[in-house]
């Protein structure tokens, strides 16, 4: 009968172990941590591309993930030559957005490569050994970010791809950015209204790219070429040139100076960025080029971008509202940090990696095309400028024009 006893008892404790083992597995790791996959019995978490706010409240319905994920996410951020945004607000609000969702800030930790390759290689390494599970990747280029990425891959470390796809990244990896092609098309179709509107006679045009090796600079250019396309087609507007392209200001001026000495009948030009057209703006000025006579175009909404818009030698600029991109980016690495998939309605586009012929599960968010009769109701109302920076000094009477107080 004592045996029958200690028989049943065993019997009852192999049964035990075996249904606690089959409720978790186990966390395997390589250089750095793989993110543990947990099963809950709660109801999923139902999050979309479009759950975003100016207030980042949804990141608040994401505490649970942060608090059953394991292991660091590191963000790598390119410089802060090419584009002040990733200083002025992607680093900011990436911080509120795992912050709102709870994480604490040794969970997370944002570096800033400038300029530097080797640098982020460097910062890569760092993040993985300390223990990070997923990586977030806004690259310098396809190369160098193709090389960090698969080096995560090969030590379990998920990898996000952050504005700029990473051509011969991991084709299970994903991606988190605009519609860069509609991005091309808003500059594209903002240069054409602004021809219009300003009333320039016999449109010759530059085109100027951002650089070759940037995979976002080609989707701008599908973009907006294919909106001037029929225009160059049908003769109603020149196409002067489309110079080597190039994310830096001072190479942008020097080459729409050599352009424009060249062709003194240039009196358009198409410019990807805010940077790179204040660059354009700057050899204008010089040239006492007279306002709303020399269509110029941009991205980014930076607070020079938009007072030159205001004073009248920018057309327009696309607002991709990143605290939308940020949000959507960190709600992505909260779900692979926990073990979970993400919802298709959170994951909901895919983007062609030309290099590996793989289509990469993608986030979209939507950009905007902002001028003086809507600035106030955008980048203004959601506080992404300062009117007293914005309206300072001689922009002051333009503000008041536009409706911004």
């Amino acid at each position: 009968m004592d045996t029958l006893k200690r028989f049943g008892a065993i019997s009852t404790a192999l049964m035990l172990t075996v249904a606690l083992a089959a409720c978790s597995k186990s966390n395997t790791s390589g250089g750095g941590a793989t993110p543990t996959e947990t099963q809950t019995s709660s109801a999923p978490i139902s999050i979309s591309a479009d759950s975003f706010t100016a207030d980042f409240s949804a990141m608040k319905q994401l505490t649970s993930l942060a608090s059953s994920g394991t292991g660091m996410i590191g963000v790598l951020l390119p410089d802060t030559t090419t584009s002040t945004r990733y200083v002025t607000y992607d680093a900011p609000y990436l911080t509120q957005a795992f912050e709102a969702a709870g994480l604490s800030s040794d969970q997370f930790k944002i570096d800033n490569a400038q300029g530097s390759a080797s640098t982020m290689q460097t910062q890569a390494e760092a993040d993985i050994t300390a223990g990070a599970s997923v990586l977030l990747v806004d690259p310098l280029d396809s190369g160098s970010g193709a090389a960090i990425e698969a080096n995560a891959a090969a030590k379990g470390v998920k990898v996000i791809e952050y504005d700029r796809l990473t051509l011969g990244g991991p084709a299970d990896g994903y991606y988190v950015s605009f519609d860069n092609v509609s991005v091309g098309k808003l500059i594209g179709q903002g240069e054409v209204d602004c021809i219009s509107s300003w009333g320039v006679k016999s449109p010759n045009i530059l085109i100027m790219d951002g650089d070759p090796s940037d995979n976002n600079a080609k989707l701008f250019a599908q973009g907006y070429n294919s909106v001037l396309k029929s225009h160059f087609a049908d003769g109603s507007y020149t196409k002067v040139g489309e110079p080597a392209g190039t994310w830096t200001p001072s190479v942008a001026a020097t080459t729409f100076e050599q352009q424009y000495t060249a062709h003194p009948e240039i009196n358009a030009v198409v410019t990807p960025n805010d940077d790179n057209a204040g660059a354009v703006i700057a050899v204008l000025q010089k040239n006492q080029i007279p306002a709303n006579t020399f269509p110029t175009t941009g991205q980014d909404a930076s607070l020079v971008g938009l007072q030159n818009i205001l004073k009248g030698f920018q057309c327009g600029t696309v607002y991709k509202p990143i605290y939308l991109e940020a949000q959507a980016a960190a709600a992505l690495a909260l779900f692979l940090r926990a073990g979970q998939t993400p919802p298709s309605e959170l994951v909901n586009a895919t983007t062609l990696d030309s290099q590996t012929n793989s289509q990469i599960a993608s986030v979209y968010t939507v950009p905007l095309w902002v001028t003086t009769d809507n600035m106030a109701a955008t980048v203004v109302a959601d506080g992404a400028v300062k009117v007293a920076d914005l309206c300072a000094g001689s922009v002051a009477s333009a503000c008041s024009a536009a409706g911004i107080s």
